[in-house]
């Protein structure tokens, strides 16, 4: 099919009880910057100009608790970083903002930080490692492991890029 592309996610756009902090939590955590917002029902943040990789509205959550376990619904949604610095940034921000983190792994293809966001949604934060180094049994299938992540290992890692810079 010349010329085809394909689907590629746009974004994700989430009901939450308190748009605010919401966007404190996308905005000011995770680094998505507030490209438009509707009054107090709605915002949508966007990373390198982007109109929207997030979308939050209240229109039918405003003051809602999130949903109880056992229910269907989103499990996480992700949200990819350009190095292991970068992420590490991300990471130093929940750590300082108290977030607690649910978990972490290397999957081989990449690294992953699990967390919620204030409304219990799940979050996943990561960064891919080069395609080249992605892992492959022999039948040059992926072979994507969960091997547990150094936290520390890519918080130095920011560390490192800023002391240089």
């Amino acid at each position: 099919m010349q010329g085809h592309h394909p689907p590629m996610v746009g974004h994700v756009h989430l009901k939450v009880a308190d748009l605010d902090r919401a966007i404190a939590f996308y905005g000011d955590i995770l680094g998505f910057e507030v490209q438009q917002r509707w009054g107090e029902s709605a915002a949508f943040l966007g990373a390198q100009g982007y109109h929207h990789h997030i979308g939050l509205n209240t229109w039918e959550s405003l003051g809602a608790a999130p949903p109880p376990p056992g229910h269907t619904g989103l499990y996480h949604c992700a949200f990819l970083y350009p190095s292991r610095a970068a992420l590490g940034r991300v990471l130093a921000r929940i750590i300082a903002a108290e977030i607690p983190i649910d978990g972490a792994a290397d999957h081989g293809v990449s690294e992953a930080i699990y967390l919620r966001d204030p409304d219990g949604n799940g979050v996943e934060i990561y960064r891919d490692r080069p395609r080249e180094d992605w892992p492959r049994d022999g039948d040059g299938q992926l072979a994507m492991g969960n091997a547990p992540l150094d936290l520390a290992a890519v918080l130095a890692e920011a560390e490192s890029i800023e002391t240089k810079g």
